[in-house]
């Protein structure tokens, strides 16, 4: 049986009490507030639930609650406040110090007892969640510390390394080729048709991750057979059309291999997400040899990386508050921004038109 202990320094409320929860209770009994402390420290680590009075001799009701917060117990005890007070002041100090509920006086058998149960059904639920999260917390602990083990270890072979080497490569091409695509542009005319490149390779703690999510072994071939996104760039440009024009100069070049083509800009992501998003093999040369390797191509326009960023924050950051209306919001603005980067776009054109 659970435990329940009574303090209230009126002997008559303490004995109603005792009579009303003790076929379905352990009831102790103290009739001030250092007695109820003394009782919390004797029964601590057990399930209880303390209905604790407010005027009390010695150490009052509050007193108790600050005792108890300094010992850490409130997170562990449901307390529920008996007292005749009906001070909204009162009532929202004793919440904010972590109190569960109310039993008004006089008491009503029913009442007491209903409010009793299912503080500590709600209470027991809570403790059992808390437990379940912090569980699942220390596993993804562990997992990760494995993950940081296993990539360390890989980081020191060196077929790995090699491999790594061979993906900036890759993203040097991809880089190169872009930027002669920009400077020829600038030149036919006079404008640019990206305004930055991003490049990223991917850690080696990721790789391990995702391989392992996969369900495949990690094995420098896993890594080129089953990863498109290893070695990643990602061209900024201004203007919609500018994502197009510079995507079909660049997978059009006759030693690029297009592997893959998404348009998220004309079909977006349900959060609102737009991009043009291919995957490519490209060719780098070794002193031995020519080799293909993949890399992942993201183009963008200012406004949408932008946007981006914000988001990624976003699904990043842990306890956010609001996150499901923040979601709806993103969702409204990268609306906004597609129709802003078209109208932007049509500007540019009259602009184009005017000029002699």
């Amino acid at each position: 049986m659970q435990r329940i202990l009574v303090v209230d320094d009126t002997e008559v409320n303490r004995e109603l009490l005792h009579g009303m929860l003790k076929d379905d209770y352990i009831v102790e009994l103290a009739e001030d507030g250092e007695q109820a402390v003394q009782k919390l420290q004797q029964y601590q680590g057990e399930s209880m639930a303390l209905l604790l009075d407010l005027q009390l001799p010695k150490l009052d009701g509050f007193g108790v609650l600050e005792e108890m917060r300094e010992n850490g117990w409130l997170g562990k005890i449901p307390v529920l406040v008996i007292s005749g007070e009906q001070a909204a002041e009162v009532e929202n100090r004793c919440f904010e110090l972590g109190v569960s509920d109310f039993i008004r006086k006089p008491f009503e058998v029913s009442i007491v007892k209903n409010r009793v149960k299912k503080t500590l059904e709600l209470f027991t639920c809570k403790n059992q969640l808390e437990a379940k999260v912090e569980r699942q917390t220390e596993r993804l602990r562990r997992q990760h510390r494995l993950i940081q083990l296993q990539a360390e270890k890989l980081k020191e072979t060196r077929p790995f390394n090699e491999l790594m080497m061979q993906y900036r490569s890759a993203i040097m091409e991809v880089e190169a080729k872009l930027r002669i695509l920009n400077d020829e542009f600038s030149l036919e005319y006079n404008r640019n048709p990206f305004e930055s490149i991003k490049s990223r390779l991917k850690s080696p703690e990721s790789i391990y991750e995702k391989l392992t999510r996969k369900g495949v072994p990690v094995t420098v071939n896993n890594i080129r057979e089953n990863l498109a996104d290893v070695a990643g760039v990602r061209v900024i440009c201004s203007f919609p059309d500018d994502i197009y024009r510079l995507a079909e100069l660049f997978i059009r070049q006759d030693d690029i291999i297009l592997l893959k083509r998404k348009d998220y800009i004309k079909i977006p992501k349900n959060n609102g997400y737009r991009r043009l998003h291919i995957i490519i093999e490209v060719p780098i040369y070794l002193s031995s040899e020519k080799i293909y390797r993949k890399v992942e191509v993201q183009i963008r326009t200012i406004a949408m990386d932008f946007w981006a960023s914000l988001e990624y924050k976003l699904k990043y950051k842990k306890d956010v508050e609001n996150a499901e209306e923040i979601v709806k919001r993103l969702k409204t603005c990268a609306d906004s921004i597609e129709l802003l980067d078209y109208q932007m776009q049509e500007i540019r054109n009259e602009i184009d038109r005017t000029r002699p």
